[in-house]
């Protein structure tokens, strides 16, 4: 079976994603802050698919030093890793100059440095294996630069994506390592990060994102924008028309 790695596994699109790959077979490395959580859904996906191995452990992927102890461990428990989720994120925010500095820089820190911290972690797994498959989770709104709120979030995530494809890069050059990279561009999936946001088009409820999601994954996708529909033509949309156009899509 092959072993997948998932941060920020105990709610949202990482729990989802979590019950998704045991269905399909996938022994599960999972963390995240929450450890009651984590624990609660190891148990459900231990019951749910008997053959599946979940091991959980606690990470803040704050701590740098935390997340190379925790993917060092699960290589050891388990053998090897075969992929790497980096899903672990955080959704605060405020415009910018407005006061909330402390905001910003939270999700800074937790979608972007946090998540180079955990590709340093990956990849240096990888390539001792020589192979692997690396998997960031950026954001539809990653696109172009997002007014109020948001604007700190879409820019972590076009920094993820800016990594990912660095990395990615950089493997097209060194055919003796088979590692892939992948970059999940996901619309508006339903979960704890959005639950109050009672009004956005084009929302779907978390298993069906989610199921997208992992069907890309699967397939070892480059780049993918989910789920297809709307969100390819719309990303081209975003990507390429005006700013003034662009904000009256979203």
């Amino acid at each position: 079976m092959p072993t997948t790695l998932i941060t920020g596994a105990s709610s949202g699109l990482g729990a989802e994603m979590a019950r998704q790959f045991a269905a399909r077979g996938h022994d599960l490395a999972l963390c995240a802050r929450r450890t009651e959580r984590l624990e609660e859904l190891a148990v459900e996906l231990r019951a749910s698919n008997p053959g599946a191995r979940v091991e959980v452990r606690a990470l803040d992927v704050n701590d740098d030093a935390a997340i190379f102890e925790a993917f060092r461990a699960f290589r050891a428990d388990f053998g090897r890793i075969d992929r790497v989720i980096v899903n672990a994120g955080l959704g605060k925010g405020a415009p910018i100059g407005t006061g909330r500095y402390d905001a910003n820089r939270a999700t800074a820190m937790t979608n972007f440095v946090a998540a180079l911290a955990q590709c340093e972690a990956a990849m240096e797994i990888f390539r001792e294996q020589k192979s692997g498959h690396l998997v960031m989770v950026s954001s539809v709104s990653a696109m172009r630069g997002m007014p109020k709120t948001v604007t700190t979030y879409a820019a972590t995530k076009a920094g993820v994506a800016a990594l990912a494809e660095g990395i990615r890069s950089e493997m097209l050059t060194t055919p003796e390592l088979d590692i892939s990279v992948s970059t999940i561009y996901p619309g508006y999936i339903r979960s704890e990060m959005n639950e109050r946001v009672k009004h956005t088009p084009f929302m779907v409820d978390t298993e069906t994102g989610v199921r997208a999601m992992v069907a890309a994954i699967e397939a070892g996708k480059s780049n993918a924008r989910v789920p297809a529909w709307p969100w390819v033509p719309l990303g081209w949309a975003m990507h390429n028309l005006p700013l003034r156009v662009v904000r009256k899509l979203i």
